[in-house]
């Protein structure tokens, strides 16, 4: 019987010698999600001119307190004259500060009447001015290689007039699942058959990790025809996902075809859910090999597995260092719990009080169990032969995009 294998060893073996995809150049409006494959420098100061924060009047700080004619009126996407001494001028949020001005009175504080306005209060220099240069200057690293591209990000390169960026093509990704139980939603079932669950979840969680399905397969039990199935599945994705057919049944022919096609790196994990995991590549005709990731059928351990390897797989390739690893809190269980020889990746829900991180368990923790995952937004890592009471310190894996 083939020993486990930790899931460190599991994720240096699914790592080892990943090489980045190629580049391309896309339109910013498009660039939502996607990882940038060059840093960007930015060209323009931001804000790139001294701009009013609020509606008021713009002046020199030391004729605050007196009675001011209001020499101009600056609206925002005005040019400013230079300020005539001893005036001052209304201004508007975003409004250019105008040459000899060094500060701005909000509205509230400020009487105006015929043509002048009196400033009630002395106002220090520099309030309410938005310096040229506060949030990024000509010359700065804008956004580093390797960042994902939400919705700061693109604020940030659309504030420099971007047009275009060069980022990380997205990881093909072919979806197989494998069983002759499993049919496709739609289709009336026979006895001793269920819906297949685990494709739309795992589409969506390797989406959500930037790749694009290229495939969704159904594989028979059939030993010849999943080899021809991973055969063409390699041809054309980067990386081949299955669902089932990894454990040791008569009818679990994934492995078998894999190792008879290309190279098994690891089977078998101290995990649990998750134990019957294989992890190896598939070659190409050019040379190059797919590399395969094949999940327990249980959909609790695929979406386990999906967290734990997929996403810093598709990282590694997109060379995207926020999907290298998930999160870690430490929490206060509100459950307890006792392991056996494996690693358990406990499904909870994390509430965040004035107490600290608290982590609720859901009841049902069997891998077959789904509802365990829909409120789950962490991952309670509990180390083999581990006694945990209520009360206890665990270490949890935030399951964030």
């Amino acid at each position: 019987m083939a020993e486990l294998q930790p899931i460190e060893a599991a994720l240096k073996a699914l790592l080892a010698d990943v090489t980045l995809l190629s580049a391309e150049q896309i339109a910013l409006n498009d660039a939502a999600g996607r990882v940038l494959a060059e840093s960007v420098t930015a060209t323009l100061d931001v804000p790139p001119f001294d701009n009013s924060a609020m509606d008021g009047y713009a002046l020199r700080a030391m004729d605050a307190g007196k009675r001011l004619p209001v020499s101009q009126r600056i609206a925002a996407g005005s040019t400013a004259r230079p300020l005539v001494a001893g005036t001052c001028a209304r201004i508007f949020t975003g409004g250019q500060i105008p040459p000899g001005a060094d500060c701005v009175v909000m509205q509230e504080r400020v009487t105006e009447e015929n043509g002048e306005a009196l400033i009630h209060a002395d106002v220090p220099e520099g309030d309410n001015v938005r310096l040229q240069g506060r949030d990024v200057r000509q010359g700065d690293v804008l956004l580093n290689a390797g960042e994902r591209l939400e919705a700061a990000a693109l604020g940030h390169l659309a504030g420099q007039g971007i047009t275009h960026v060069s980022v990380r093509r997205r990881p093909r990704v072919a979806l197989l699942s494998t069983g002759d139980e499993i049919v496709d939603p739609g289709t009336p079932l026979k006895p001793g058959q269920l819906y297949n669950s685990n494709r739309p979840m795992l589409k969506r969680l390797l989406e959500t990790f930037g790749a694009e399905v290229v495939q969704l397969v159904s594989v028979p039990d059939d030993y010849a025809q999943t080899v021809a199935l991973l055969n063409h599945a390699a041809a054309e994705a980067d990386v081949v996902v299955s669902t089932g057919g990894v454990s040791v049944g008569e009818e679990d022919h994934v492995k078998a075809a894999l190792e008879s096609l290309g190279q098994l790196d690891m089977w078998k994990l101290a995990i649990r859910p998750g134990k019957p995991l294989a992890l190896g590549r598939l070659p190409r005709d050019d040379g190059s090999h797919a590399r395969f990731v094949g999940l327990p059928g249980n959909p609790v351990s695929g979406f386990v597995g999906a967290w734990l390897f997929l996403r810093p797989l598709m990282g590694a390739l997109l060379g995207c260092p926020a999907l290298a690893e998930l999160p870690c809190l430490t929490a206060t269980a509100t459950f307890a719990t006792e392991t056996g020889p494996r690693q358990h990746y406990m499904r909870v829900a994390l509430r965040f009080t004035p107490e600290g991180i608290e982590a609720d368990a859901f009841d049902d923790q069997n891998s077959a169990v789904l509802s365990s995952c829909i409120a789950a937004d962490a991952l309670a890592v509990i180390d083999p032969h581990r006694q945990v009471e209520k009360g206890s310190q665990v270490r949890c894996l935030w399951m964030v995009g």
